[in-house]
Order: C-alpha cells, then sequence, then structure tokens
C-alpha cells in the first residue's frame, strides 16, 4: 500500500545510499521502518504531519510490551535497533521540511543492564577449537576461521567480508576494509593462525571454488560465501560441545581482548585491534602503529606469548571499559 509516509521513506533510502551508508545499514533501516510504518498505518498514521512525538512514544511503549512467538519480551537491544532507525528518519523528515519538528528528538531509549560476559578461559578456547574435525574440509575451515577470531578479534561481519588479498600472511597482518563505522584497519594475527589459514588456502578451499570465484577467504559451499546465520549457527556449536552455554563469534573476540588485557596489554592497543574510535576510560584516541600493535600482539596474546608479564592485573575500571565497549558491537 502507498502512503506519504511509504513515499518518504523510499526517499530516506535512497538518501542513506547515496551518502555512503552501508548496505546492512540500508536494509535494516529499510526493515524496521517497514514495520514502524505498518504499526502506524494500523492507526492512521500515513502522512508525515501525523508522526508525532505522540506517536513515537506509544511505538515505543508498543515495543515494550510486545512479545515474539515463543512469549518473550524482545531484549532492550533489540528494542533499540529498532527504534535508531526511527530517529534517523525522524531527523531526515525534519531536514526536508517535511516536518516543523523533530517527532523524535525527545525519544529516550532504554539503557539496558551492564552484566560481566562470562568469557572462555584460554583453555576453554582451544576445547572450543579442537572440536572441529580437522579430518574434513569443512572442519579444516571452521579451525582456521576461529583460529582468525581469536587471534585477530575481528568481528563477524569483517570476517564474512575478508578477501583473499587482505589476508597478509608473510606480514602476518590482515586489512580490515569499511569496518564497523566504516573506517578501515590493520589488524595483526598470530603465526598459528596464519598456518591454519595457509592449510585451509591449499588444501580446501580450491574444493569450494567452481566458476567464478567469489573472492571472499572463507566460503560456506562450493561457490557461495558465508551468511551471517551460517557462520553463527557452524560456531555455535563448537561453542555448546565445549560447555559454554552461550554465544559463537563474539566470544571468540570477547576472549581474545580479555586474555590480551589480563597478560598487560595497555587498553589503547587492544582498542586499536578491535577497531573502536573510542573507549569511556580513554579520553582521546591515541594512534599506534602497525608495528608497535604486532610488539604488543605477540607479547600479550596466549597463542604467541614469549614470556609471562610483569605487569600489574588489570583493574576492574579495564574490565568495565572493555566489556562496554564490546557490548556496542554485531550480535552474533
Amino acid at each position: 500500500m502507498s502512503t506519504p509516509l511509504r513515499d518518504e521513506l523510499a526517499r530516506f533510502l535512497a538518501w542513506s545510499a547515496a551518502v555512503g551508508y552501508s548496505p546492512d545499514t540500508v536494509r535494516i533501516r529499510e526493515t524496521t521502518l517497514g514495520w514502524f510504518l505498518t504499526w502506524c498505518e494500523e492507526r492512521a498514521v500515513e502522512a508525515p504531519r501525523d508522526l508525532t512525538r505522540a506517536v513515537i512514544e506509544r511505538y515505543q511503549q508498543h515495543l515494550y510490551h510486545y512479545r515474539k512467538r515463543d512469549g518473550e519480551p524482545l531484549t532492550y537491544g533489540s528494542q533499540v535497533n529498532r527504534l535508531n532507525p526511527v530517529r534517523a528518519f525522524g531527523k531526515w523528515l525534519l531536514r526536508e521540511n517535511l516536518v516543523l519538528a523533530d517527532p523524535a528528538a525527545a525519544l529516550v531509549l532504554a539503557r539496558p543492564p551492564r552484566r560481566l560476559p562470562q568469557v572462555p578461559t584460554p583453555q576453554q578456547v582451544e576445547t572450543i577449537m579442537n572440536g572441529a574435525d580437522i579430518a574434513t574440509d569443512a572442519g579444516l575451515r571452521d579451525r582456521a576461521i576461529m583460529e582468525v577470531f581469536y587471534s585477530s578479534g575481528l568481528r563477524r561481519a569483517e570476517l564474512l567480508s575478508l578477501k583473499r588479498q587482505e589476508a597478509d600472511l608473510i606480514a602476518q597482518v590482515l586489512w580490515v576494509r569499511l569496518g564497523k563505522g566504516r573506517k578501515d584497519r590493520v589488524v595483526p594475527i598470530g603465526e598459528r593462525a596464519c598456518a591454519w589459514v595457509r592449510k585451509y588456502l591449499d588444501q580446501v578451499r580450491p574444493h569450494y571454488v567452481q566458476g567464478p570465484d567469489p573472492q571472499v577467504l572463507f566460503l560456506m559451499n562450493v561457490g557461495h560465501p558465508f551468511t551471517k546465520s551460517g557462520l553463527t549457527s557452524r560456531l555455535r556449536r563448537y561453542v555448546r560441545q565445549a560447555g559454554i552455554a552461550r554465544g559463537s563469534c563474539h566470544v571468540l573476540r570477547h576472549a581474545m581482548a580479555t586474555h590480551m588485557l589480563e597478560n598487560g596489554a595497555d587498553i589503547r592497543y587492544i582498542q586499536a585491534i578491535l577497531g573502536h574510535s573510542d573507549l569511556e576510560t580513554t579520553a582521546i584516541y591515541t594512534h599506534v602503529s602497525i608495528v608497535k600493535l604486532k610488539e604488543v600482539h605477540a607479547a600479550t596474546h596466549p597463542a604467541r606469548m614469549r614470556r609471562a608479564p610483569a605487569t600489574p592485573p588489570p583493574s576492574e575500571q579495564d574490565y568495565a571499559a572493555l566489556t562496554r565497549a564490546l557490548d556496542d558491537d554485531d550480535d552474533d
């Protein structure tokens, strides 16, 4: 059904793409705002002038009381993820002079309780990775993927889009192109992870390439890159087999950051490896060279440590800052 708000949504999505928002962001905006406009149309809210602060606050209440098919409410994170595109749409309507005031300007988003996650120990990480049957193509590939996650701390979306030529196994670095926030960065990767990636490239990947090469490093099956859900489901199985109740890709990213922190890495270097623009305990972002990052990675990553660090244990503030930062990443 075409309504004035639907027409403006189409223009908003085209504008989002034109000014450089990622295809994933545009797709998420299209989906979540589609849900929002369906809710609005059920209440005869069909034009920009009908979109008021009271309407958006009612929608926020609707999300709070909404129950999924299994009877569970939406998580705080899911509620915020549905409301953020509404806020962006409201700002755009005001910018286009389609409303007299931003209807979402006063919206207050819920802040979920912050809890320290259960991070696997280095021994548990080894158990997770040893769960892959490396006698099979899929198992060897999965082992290489998990080694990359734990060594480099990549986000799920960053690993999915990583191309073969962006993994420099000689220099032992990964070139992350247009990571979160559309930012590039260079990330160290350890010798052990490089060795597993080489085995995958030599022994497995050629079996998965038939016809045009998709160019991404890791392939899910013949000729097809991984999907987000496909990668999550495979890694979740290994995490569960290791006796860890929840998590998948992000467990290894979080474990890497936490173990490096415990082994003496300065939180600023962890910040740079993870690709965070800032941490709440860091007033000004400190730019560091890839050479220094590689030195810190080699000295503090459990898979590469040459000696025990002579540094005091990390403070609770450092743990909390790291947790807050990792909390903002993609769900997996």
